[in-house]
């Protein structure tokens, strides 16, 4: 990592040469894909290589109709965060700690959307939780990947998504088969399989795979978000244990949904703390009515009269 920018904007020629030598050393294809790009004549307004003083569009962040399928707001999404582009520049735009709360993240979510700078996976995934906070009926928890190749590890993170019972993911990569999958996966062990398939074919051996709980939809929420509450080595598990406990993970998430233990709205939490008087204690009544049952052969009160009648002075709420 070094300093990218040191003389301010509009950028001067000097920094965008030291960027685009920095990107051929980076760029898959080295300093022959820098060129290429540099060099094409035909590329979309706008997205041409910037110069001192160009203006590059901001993407727009998407909106939705209510009646928009979840199918094709995860489409929607997925096209914004690839509009941002990939980050190949070894400097970190956004700082991200895991261990924020939910709502910092969101902040730095709509930072992400104002600002429209290219962003890496893990910003990829802060901005779809983000953009898929009103979709209530999607549940969303992250995936990471590690990896193996050429001596080097790798880790990569994707946000899956379930709705309708189907699996897929959001995210992006350097390759185009590491970030969307659309929900059609009738089983996270399928997702998952599918996404060694694709590290397979970019010769990358998958070595751990990293799973979290559902993410709460109460942008204000401050709970941490679970990043990895299963931990599965493949070096340590066959083939069938490896599906097994993905679809045991897949499991818990559905028993902790539909017990309703995963992250709620303060709202929510509220509600819950303020209990009806009928059910939440008993009517003075049949407290009373308790209280008058006395073992046998204790004496009664040698005169009730005597005994002032509080029941006229009971407060109800």
């Amino acid at each position: 990592p070094f300093f990218v920018n040191r003389g301010g904007l509009p950028v001067d020629e000097p920094t965008w040469e030291r960027m685009w030598r920095h990107v051929g050393r980076i760029h898959p294809e080295g300093e022959r894909g820098a060129q290429r790009i540099r060099g094409a004549a035909d590329l979309p307004k706008g997205r041409r290589t910037p110069s001192p003083g160009a203006t590059i569009p901001i993407p727009s962040v998407p909106a939705f109709q209510p009646s928009t399928p979840i199918p094709e707001r995860l489409e929607a999404v997925q096209r914004y965060i690839r509009e941002l582009q990939y980050n190949h520049t070894g400097t970190q735009f956004f700082e991200i700690k895991k261990s924020r709360p939910l709502t910092g993240l969101m902040d730095l979510a709509k930072e992400m959307t104002k600002e429209a700078l290219p962003i890496k996976c893990l910003e990829a995934v802060i901005l779809g939780i983000y953009l898929t906070n009103n979709m209530t009926t999607l549940d969303r928890f992250p995936i990471s990947f590690k990896t193996h190749f050429s001596g080097n590890y790798f880790r990569h993170i994707v946000l899956g998504v379930n709705f309708g019972g189907r699996y897929g993911a959001l995210g992006i990569s350097r390759r185009e088969e590491l970030m969307y999958k659309a929900p059609v996966f009738r089983t996270l062990s399928e997702l998952i399989f599918d996404f060694e398939e694709a590290y397979r074919r970019c010769w990358h051996t998958l070595k751990k795979v990293k799973l979290g709980h559902c993410v709460s939809h109460d942008p204000h929420s401050v709970e941490q978000i679970e990043w990895k509450h299963s931990i599965l080595d493949l070096d340590k598990l066959t083939r069938e244990d490896f599906r097994k406990e993905l679809e045991k993970h897949a499991r818990d998430m559905r028993l902790k949904i539909g017990k309703g233990t995963g992250p709620s709205s303060p709202t929510k939490d509220r509600k819950k703390d303020v209990s009806s008087p009928q059910r939440g204690q008993a009517s003075p009544h049949r407290r009373n009515s308790r209280g008058d049952r006395r073992p046998s052969g204790e004496k009664k009160p040698a005169d009730s009269k005597a005994m002032p009648d509080l029941n006229g002075y009971q407060i109800r709420v």
